[in-house]
């Protein structure tokens, strides 16, 4: 099989594409990630999966955009629909290129995240997969989530601590405030 795998960061990728590589899955990475606030956060993880690309010699392609200004139309005033539209733009890019480059599949390392709503990227994706006629992927990684981590602090990579939009980071931070 080939699979397109929209990677939100280096930390998600690594128990996924570990786990279909050593299955005899040939990969194609996708960087894009227009949420992602603020640009620091944005180049921070954008150049440490560039690491993990030189690492382990990966194929990835890059839609290298800051698409903040963008993000945050699609979402004002609907806040708490914001995953939705997320994980919807980045799937649909992911689903062009995997039929773009003839891949069988496409799928996401969003689906290793405890903090992701799971149902709904699979929802999504399924949806997608209809309007590009090219499969989704969905496997639940979560159960690696662990052990990426524990890979990712070995490598000594940039960890963030929050899933990159403006408001999850707002959430974030709030939350650590709230409990001191």
């Amino acid at each position: 099989m080939k699979l397109l795998m929209h990677i939100c960061c280096a930390n998600c990728a690594l128990y996924p594409l570990k786990t279909l590589k050593d299955r005899g899955i040939s990969l194609h990475g996708l960087w894009f990630n227009p949420n992602i606030h603020p640009y620091r956060e944005y180049k921070k993880r954008l150049d440490t999966l560039r690491e993990l690309q030189e690492l382990w010699k990966l194929d990835i392609t890059y839609k290298d955009h800051y698409g903040l200004k963008e993000f945050l139309r699609a979402v004002v005033y609907d806040e708490k629909n914001r995953c939705q539209f997320c994980y919807r733009v980045r799937l649909k890019e992911a689903a062009a290129l995997a039929k773009e480059l003839g891949m069988d599949a496409f799928s996401t390392t969003l689906l290793v995240s405890p903090y992701q709503k799971i149902e709904l990227i699979r929802d999504i994706g399924k949806e997608i997969q209809e309007q590009f006629d090219v499969e989704f992927f969905f496997e639940d990684f979560r159960d690696g989530f662990r052990e990426g981590m524990r890979m990712s602090r070995e490598l000594d990579f940039y960890r963030q601590n929050y899933c990159g939009c403006i408001y999850s980071e707002m959430e974030r931070f709030l939350k650590t405030k709230r409990t001191k």
